[in-house]
């Protein structure tokens, strides 16, 4: 009785705002907070999420009608039916977070009533392929730390709204990732790639793409002319490799677009040739023994003569800790990148 009474208040005063609220009417508030799950959390003040996160669950509960964020991570469920969301057709947000979902766990189609789901998180479950009859309205997707070996053609068919596809430590091997594979996210700016089984640069990537994961692969080499399809690419990290000089063609990172380059613990025994647009350049834990300004510098000897801060190499940021090199720094690296603010070594 008592816990009625102070629902009943909550109610009383927060029911006439709610009332005028374009999103949910009064009535609408009313049913959804009695019609919240008993295993899960529905703040009234908070009316559109629904917490049943940590309840060590191993089915879904009944979601109300009018859930935009919807909690599950960190429980044990195995299985995602069609039955589902039912109900809960308005789901914006949903958190399925450490699981133990697996691909045949998920019914064709669980998902494909979601017209308004923007948000889908299933990192560290035991799905071994990329879920299919995802909805069309997806931007960000998160399938990091499954068992994932498979990305079946034509799954991002439609998914034309997705921006960022979170892959890293899956088990996807070079030929899993292609142009057939990737086909439909015309409009993708984020993939990881980190911590896969990648022995080269994978083919077939959108080329609206600006940031592009692939730490903790064993890539050796990159094509000479790999980048030319992705003239957007602004953050590049290939962090723990297998990359040497003869991996790296002279101008392959000859880009206008790239503003932060990270290739630390590889096998580089020399500093890269890089574009003057570059701003943050990671070489750290390699096996350089020493850096010439001159051979690195983007602009030529003549031009340094006299040329003026606007059009200065923009290099800010240089790591070079866990190398052979030993201080002073160089003074013709600092007559080239003068815009440098921090050098570690």
């Amino acid at each position: 009785m008592a816990l009625l009474l102070a629902l009943s208040s909550v109610l009383l005063l927060v029911g006439p705002a709610l009332a005028q609220s374009p999103d949910m009417s009064y009535e609408d508030y009313m049913a959804q907070v009695q019609a919240c799950p008993k295993e899960c959390r529905c703040p009234p003040s908070f009316p559109n999420a629904v917490y049943c996160d940590n309840k060590t669950l191993k089915r879904i509960p009944t979601i109300p009608p009018h859930t935009w964020y919807l909690y599950l991570q960190n429980n044990l469920i195995d299985v995602l039916s069609i039955d589902a969301f039912r109900n809960a057709t308005q789901l914006r947000w949903i958190n399925l977070n450490h699981n133990r979902i697996t691909s045949e766990g998920m019914e064709e189609g669980a998902l494909a009533a979601m017209l308004r789901l923007v948000h889908l998180y299933m990192d560290d479950n035991l799905l071994s392929s990329v879920p299919a009859n995802l909805p069309s309205s997806l931007e960000q997707l998160r399938l990091s730390r499954n068992r994932i070996s498979k990305i079946p053609a034509g799954v991002f068919s439609g998914l034309d709204r997705l921006t960022l596809l979170e892959l890293q430590g899956n088990k996807l091997q070079d030929d899993a990732v292609t142009e057939l594979s990737l086909k439909g996210l015309s409009n993708l700016v984020q993939i990881n790639l980190a911590k896969n089984q990648l022995t080269t640069m994978p083919l077939g990537l959108p080329i609206t793409i600006t940031q592009l994961f692939l730490d903790n692969n064993a890539i050796e080499k990159i094509p000479a002319d790999y980048f030319k399809g992705l003239p957007k690419v602004a953050f590049l990290r290939l962090n723990r490799n297998k990359l040497g000089n003869g991996g790296l063609p002279k101008n392959v990172f000859n880009m206008s677009s790239i503003l932060d380059l990270q290739l630390s613990h590889n096998q580089l025994t020399q500093v890269p040739m890089i574009p003057s647009g570059l701003e943050h350049l990671h070489l750290d834990h390699n096996q350089i023994k020493s850096v010439n300004g001159s051979d690195i510098c983007p602009v030529s000897a003549d031009a340094l003569e006299g040329y003026a801060t606007e059009t200065a190499p923009k290099l800010r940021y240089l790591r070079l800790d866990g190398n052979e090199i030993k201080p002073p720094i160089p003074r013709d690296l600092m007559v080239c990148f003068r815009l440098l603010r921090s050098i570690v070594i």
